[in-house]
């Protein structure tokens, strides 16, 4: 029998886990600044990992300047989100989460994205490092008008 994954606010979360929680609420909720609240001065963002239309070096969004412009290039588009966590993996720090983050952008698109979803938290249970591992072009082939 497997360990059921809860993510009710209210239960007791490793920090990592807490701190992914507390990311997806306020990306949901189109709150930038509670957002980059989560995330240490220093924090880095890759999403996707490598290089991508958002980071063309692949080297991440760095420190809290580079987050607010990753927020207004990528989150603050997208008029609803919705995850769907089917897997978390917390060990020492970390948390891998497994899912699919559904995005709905302007103009009445829908795109999927299947990854797995890395936050690393430092002693505070601020953000230093969040991951995301996903295809650009696997996203992009489920992109459809609602």
């Amino acid at each position: 029998m497997g360990v059921e994954v809860c993510w009710d606010p209210a239960a007791q979360q490793p920090p990592a886990r807490e701190a992914a929680f507390k990311s997806m609420t306020a990306a949901t909720a189109g709150d930038k600044d509670g957002w980059l609240a989560l995330f240490a001065p220093d924090a880095v963002v890759e999403d996707p990992v490598g290089p991508s239309m958002f980071d063309e070096e692949g080297k991440g969004h760095h420190g809290r300047d580079g987050l607010s412009a990753f927020w207004d290039k990528t989150i603050g588009n997208v008029e609803k989100f919705e995850f769907v966590i089917r897997d978390s993996h917390a060990a020492g720090s970390e948390v891998a989460n497994v899912g699919t983050i559904t995005t709905f952008l302007p103009g009445g698109y829908r795109v999927d994205t299947d990854g797995v979803f890395v936050y690393r938290v430092d002693e505070d249970g601020l953000v230093v490092s969040m991951r995301a591992f996903w295809e650009t072009e696997r996203a992009m082939a489920t992109a459809r008008q609602v």
